[in-house]
């Protein structure tokens, strides 16, 4: 699509028909209180026009963000420090398909930045339509299993997608899986900032050969695939940027995890002319992402509510709960939202949770159940939301939830 920023082509009669119906469609789905109704309005508007989301987009300076964990917060602190320089339109609420990011786009028409979350199956195709000005490509690792290719095949996926993209790809030096998917890219920033878990990155993605990872360092001994030097860094509570200024990263969001999405926010908010210091202190801003993180008063209790959805996920949670005695409550389900399969459960060190009190609710929550009682772990199996939190000793407790499981939640708690 051509176009230019700023300048937005008006739309076609047919665009707009499509817009029109896709909103009256979110409209009708709100009405029947089956939520935002981004997904189906933006279906609609899809059939209708199938072009529509490059036409939408074509006004825009955009940035894609896609990752198998931390992309909704990365979007939402790519947004705020954006916003310093003109308006932006974002998905902001995770709708990261191509449905969902039509929907979203549509109500941006003011806009001069389009901040989009994409699901990591559609990042090609999205990049082809919206000829975006940045991608941020965090990390990849295993998740729902039933659905999802396999990571390294994903990886490959994306580096094919990539391939002689004018965008300028903002990736994760410390992932191999990320650094292989972005090598085909002829403009890449590097940004350093960790890998948490590592358990899908010890075969070169390249030769299949096994990789070394002496410190932070990593690299192949067979092909000589390696981590390359980062222009960026997370480094404690500082984003050390290309001239090796260090700037203070100060959030309200928790966790190592937090900071590193700030770390890469800052990179790419660079790529659009916007200052770390102007971007960082945007950033302190936002308090909760789409609910995450948020601390909700329920039956007479504080419940902090947290999301994980993969083993990477819960790795990151871990770090971020209270101490013990602190009471936590673990919720999974297995919609298809989630990924049908449970068997990730029995990658995620759940040992790391010895001598907390926990409450074990959710659609499997009996897997779940299983999972814990061969960690060691001492634990209840409970009914209900309300049943676990009567339960729970005193003290805030720490709610873990994956996807649906979060949202049943959020919705029982009225947040």
């Amino acid at each position: 699509m051509s176009g230019h920023p700023g300048n937005p082509e008006p739309l076609t009669p047919r665009a707009k028909l499509a817009v029109t119906a896709g909103k009256a469609a979110a409209a009708v789905s709100r009405a029947a209180g089956r939520g935002s109704g981004s997904v189906i309005g933006g279906r609609v508007a899809l059939k209708l026009d199938p072009d529509l989301l490059g036409r939408l987009a074509q006004h825009l300076d955009v940035v894609l963000v896609s990752a198998t964990n931390g992309k909704t917060t990365t979007t939402r602190l790519i947004a705020e420090a954006l916003r310093a320089s003109g308006p932006v339109v974002s998905n902001a609420l995770g709708a990261n398909m191509p449905a969902g990011i039509t929907s979203a786009l549509a109500g941006g028409s003011d806009a001069r930045y389009g901040v989009i979350e994409v699901d990591e199956k559609y990042l090609a195709g999205v990049a082809r339509d919206t000829t975006p000005k940045a991608i941020a490509l965090l990390n990849l690792s295993r998740d729902q299993l039933d659905r999802a290719a396999e990571t390294r095949m994903l990886a490959e996926k994306w580096r094919e997608g990539l391939n002689g993209s004018k965008a300028v790809v903002i990736a994760n030096a410390d992932d191999p899986l990320i650094v292989w998917a972005a090598s085909s890219s002829p403009n890449v920033v590097w940004v350093a900032v960790g890998q948490e878990w590592k358990d899908d990155a010890w075969s070169c993605p390249s030769c299949g050969g096994v990789l070394q990872r002496p410190g932070d360092d990593w690299f192949c001994g067979e092909c000589g695939f390696r981590r390359p030097a980062p222009s960026w860094a997370l480094s404690g509570d500082h984003v050390l940027d290309p001239h090796g200024s260090a700037w203070p990263i100060r959030l309200q969001l928790p966790g190592r995890a937090n900071k590193a999405n700030a770390a890469t926010s800052a990179a790419v908010a660079a790529v659009f002319g916007v200052p770390p210091q102007v971007a960082l202190e945007r950033m302190y801003q936002v308090q909760a992402v789409a609910g995450r993180y948020d601390v909700v008063s329920f039956q007479n209790r504080q419940l902090r509510l947290l999301l994980a959805k993969n083993p990477a996920g819960w790795l990151e949670t871990f770090s971020l709960i209270d101490q013990p005695p602190t009471p936590v409550i673990l919720s999974v389900n297995a919609r298809g939202a989630d990924g049908t399969d449970t068997s990730w459960l029995w990658d995620v060190d759940y040992g790391r949770l010895a001598g907390h009190p926990i409450m074990v609710i959710g659609d499997r929550r009996l897997d779940l159940a299983v999972r814990l009682e061969v960690a060691g772990v001492d634990f209840r199996v409970c009914e209900t939301i309300d049943e676990a939190v009567a339960m729970a000793p005193p003290g805030q407790i720490e709610l873990i939830a994956n996807y649906t499981a979060f949202q049943d939640v959020r919705r029982r708690v009225g947040n």
